[in-house]
């Protein structure tokens, strides 16, 4: 299709010069459509403005996401893992807690699985001309399940308890150093101001559920969700038994499309298996996470469909960057270099994952620079790093992780692989919470082991990845990486708010990165669910959250 400039004049005014450029983007073609829509969502333009422009531009009209509805009615039955501590939005951390908190309690906007931003409480958002404040305008007439209308001090209650550091919340690894108690204010009923400590232009991302602590609960809040789980979302509690399972009802009252389901079940499971019977057995539709290892017969199973997402997960393995044999950026770079990616997406991972280049910038982020080289296992230049770095003979050292998902698997390839280079590594696999420990500097085998291999979740946008892990002062760095041009790179990175600025910053961490390799990023694994045949319209996040009212039988 040939470009409609007289349209595009049209849907130009009133646009910001932010707004414009990346428009300009689009038209000269240094941004894919892709890249367009997903920058676009984030910074507040609608996806039927979206789509016009995109049409002006020359790109015809966009593919329809929408689906046929299925017949009302159903009850969908969910396996997950069971809750590990008491269901709390301040706290929780675990999959099987979020997924039962997520059924009820809903956020300002949407990540999908296109990393696309979709409304949600929050109508509409915008930043100010250099990212200081986010400007969120709420949805009128949303009712919390308790009765009362969520206005802007539910908002502002719910995100100062998730910035408050006294109240040891979860999110203080997404909030820290971007947004602090007190600095979300009231504009009127309805709109909502975020001042945040220094530019950010994926802040919407923070307030999304990318960012699964960031449900709005009422502002009367004291604690015990267990006993209300009060929100604003398509279902609402029936029965929650803790260690055992929970089921919710059609909320009549929704502010939007009513769910089709009548109930949801959930039920909780302390291991995979037990999951993939009742699965294949007929006691239950839906298997929240399926591990790619464990969940082989399944893959392939003619009565189970999967739904694959391409996400940021991964497990990232640690080296001291202070101490011992690792101290030298060369012994890293000769570890890195003794794995084989491809045999690791091929064969571990069953062709279900990408390949990792030992950066937070994985395929699916629009801000990646995909002209960086791939690395790729070279066995010979290992060995000359090895020797340059004194170290020819190798060295024993202790590979301590968790028994989660496929890492046992990954840390005995990784042991194999650097016996090449004449590294002998001792496994110390832990179950979680012996890995974890407190989860601070001193009483945790995960910060406080010399080599490690942790698992991360998914997020929409690499900003955690890029701070609490590899920043100087990141709360997670277990690497105990320490790099002054680094931190400059990742918060200019942190503060763009164009997304070619963005991937200017971005390519410049990817080469220091790969030069210093404090962490190895070996792969980015899909999020896998499985379904029992029949059943349609579950949409699930690579956040372990899964969208149910859209969900039926056939």
């Amino acid at each position: 299709m040939s470009k409609n400039y007289r349209i595009l004049d049209l849907l130009r005014r009133g646009r910001t010069p932010l707004e414009n450029h990346l428009i300009d983007g689009l038209v000269d073609g240094r941004i894919s459509r892709r890249e367009f829509v997903r920058h676009g969502s984030l910074l507040g333009l609608s996806l039927p403005l979206l789509g016009r422009i995109g049409m002006a531009a020359g790109f015809g009209a966009a593919p329809s996401l929408a689906r046929a509805a299925g017949a009302a009615g159903a009850t969908i039955r969910v396996g997950s893992s069971v809750p590990a501590a008491a269901i709390d939005p301040v706290t929780i951390a675990d999959a099987g807690g979020l997924l039962v908190m997520q059924q009820v309690a809903e956020f300002l906007c949407i990540d999908g699985p296109d990393l696309v931003l979709k409304p949600a409480l929050a109508e509409s958002w915008k930043p100010n001309a250099d990212g200081t404040v986010w400007t969120f305008a709420l949805r009128k007439g949303v009712k919390f399940h308790s009765g009362g209308e969520m206005k802007a001090e539910d908002v502002i209650a719910s995100i100062d308890r998730l910035a408050d550091p006294a109240n040891s919340s979860n999110a203080l690894s997404v909030f820290t150093g971007i947004l602090q108690k007190g600095n979300t204010k009231k504009v009127d009923d309805y709109t909502v101001e975020f001042h945040l400590d220094a530019p950010n232009g994926n802040f919407p991302y923070m307030l999304s559920s990318d960012n699964y602590n960031a449900v709005i609960i009422p502002a009367s809040y004291k604690g015990g969700y267990e006993q209300s789980f009060d929100g604003t979302g398509p279902f609402k509690l029936e029965k929650y038994t803790p260690k055992v399972g929970a089921s919710f009802v059609r909320n009549d009252d929704y502010w939007g499309d009513k769910a089709l389901p009548d109930r949801t079940e959930f039920t909780f499971f302390t291991d995979i298996q037990p999951q993939i019977l009742a699965l294949q057995g007929g006691q239950i539709d839906i298997i929240n996470q399926m591990p790619v290892l464990a969940g082989v017969a399944v893959l392939n199973d003619p009565n189970v469909d999967i739904i694959s997402l391409k996400s940021s997960a991964h497990q990232q393995l640690h080296m001291h960057c202070d101490e011992g044999p690792t101290k030298d950026a060369r012994v890293r770079r000769a570890i890195a270099l003794c794995l084989d990616r491809e045999k690791l997406a091929a064969g571990l991972m069953k062709g279900r994952s990408a390949l990792g280049n030992d950066s937070p910038f994985a395929a699916v982020y629009p801000s990646t620079d995909t002209s960086v080289p791939q690395r790729k296992q070279d066995i010979a230049q290992a060995k000359q790093l090895m020797e340059a770095a004194g170290l020819a003979q190798g060295f024993k050292m202790t590979l301590t992780t968790e028994r989660y998902l496929e890492i046992p698997e990954y840390a005995q390839l990784i042991q194999n692989w650097v016996k090449e280079i004449g590294i002998e590594l001792e496994l110390n696999i832990l179950d979680q919470g012996a890995y974890y420990g407190d989860a601070v500097f001193g009483k945790s085998n995960w910060l406080d082991s010399a080599m490690g291999i942790t698992d991360y979740g998914h997020r929409g946008v690499p900003n955690v990845y890029l701070a609490a892990p590899l920043k100087s002062d990141g709360t997670w760095n277990a690497a105990h990486f320490k790099n002054k041009d680094y931190d400059q790179l990742a918060a200019s990175y942190i503060g763009a708010l164009d997304l070619e600025a963005q991937k200017a910053d971005a390519g410049k961490i990817q080469k220091l990165l790969l030069e210093e390799t404090p962490v190895v990023f070996g792969y980015f694994y899909d999020y896998l669910t499985a379904t029992a045949k029949g059943v349609a319209g579950v949409q699930p996040t690579a956040m372990s959250q899964l969208f149910l009212e859209k969900a039926s039988k056939g």
